[in-house]
């Protein structure tokens, strides 16, 4: 809380009076002061933090959207309150960014590791339902949401795809409604989550690890898109998947690349060729998940 002190000499006390009487033929800050229970010979200390107070309430007041806001510090009001016998001013938000904040509060629940901004954004309003190959996928969604928010369980889904179908924004829909549900999830671009976990060695890198292990709902982005090592693929992609298998963990998955094509990936590595170790990560997948397709126009052009 901001508060303001004003020292004021006795010598400049005629000067404030008339001010302040000035102040007063305004009736908005005549208005205001009324409100305050506290004597003129106080208030006259303040009369240019109140006038600020005035005018900010007036903007507030006049103010279409938060965007616009004109005050000192956007979204909040310079407020008089009485504390005691003094007077301190506060800077509280306004209604519009309480609004704000109500309406978005549920977005606490997801993080988004190195994913669009839109992607946070997502809903099932804005996603497109012109395309009949859609269906399955918002009866999965259906379905999905019905199970987990009576058991906290369900299966995952592998979305596979072309590019730019909209796989990831469908997903980030889901996991946006189910987190107004107060349900916690995290949205990972896999290929930069791996980049970001490998440098944090000695770090943060046991915390990064075990968060995406635990959290109730993981997307793993744009898999098999990443430089597949053993490391990445035997060190943090099974022992994950091994965990939220485990756990019964909800996870779900969208590549450019079906599960067969995925094996055939993963299997690959500077090490050589090791299609035991990629048939295991698949078949956690499979355990985990629901396996549909999107394939449809870009939508990013």
């Amino acid at each position: 809380m901001k508060k303001i002190n004003t020292l004021v000499n006795k010598s400049d006390l005629i000067k404030l009076k008339k001010y302040y009487g000035e102040a007063l033929s305004d009736p908005l800050f005549k208005e205001y002061i009324d409100n305050i229970d506290l004597s003129d010979d106080m208030l006259i200390k303040y009369t240019t933090n109140l006038e600020d107070c005035v005018k900010e309430k007036q903007n507030c007041n006049n103010c279409s959207t938060l965007k616009e806001c004109p005050n000192l510090v956007k979204g909040y009001v310079l407020t008089a309150f009485k504390d005691g016998s003094n007077l301190n001013f506060s800077y509280v938000p306004c209604p519009k960014l309480l609004k704000e904040q109500k309406t978005y509060a549920y977005k606490k629940n997801i993080k988004c590791f190195d994913l669009p901004k839109e992607i946070s954004n997502a809903s099932f309003d804005k996603a497109y339902r012109d395309d009949n190959k859609r269906l399955p996928i918002f009866k999965y969604f259906k379905d999905f949401m019905s199970s987990y928010l009576k058991s906290k369980t369900g299966k995952g889904l592998y979305l596979s795809g072309s590019f730019g179908s909209g796989k990831t924004y469908l997903i980030s829909a889901l996991f946006n409604e189910l987190a107004k549900k107060g349900i916690s999830s995290a949205l990972v671009y896999y290929p930069e989550f791996l980049r970001s976990l490998k440098s944090s060695f000695g770090d943060d890198y046991e915390e990064r690890f075990n968060y995406i292990k635990n959290v109730p709902l993981l997307l793993f982005d744009d898999i098999g898109a990443e430089n597949t090592t053993a490391w990445s693929r035997d060190e943090v992609l099974g022992p994950i998947l091994q965990y939220r298998m485990e756990e019964e963990l909800p996870t779900f998955f969208t590549s450019n690349l079906t599960l067969k094509e995925l094996e055939v990936v993963l299997s690959i590595t500077n090490n050589g060729v090791d299609k035991i170790k990629a048939k295991r990560i698949i078949e956690r997948i499979k355990q985990l998940t629901v396996s549909l397709e999107l394939v449809s126009k870009n939508r990013r052009c």
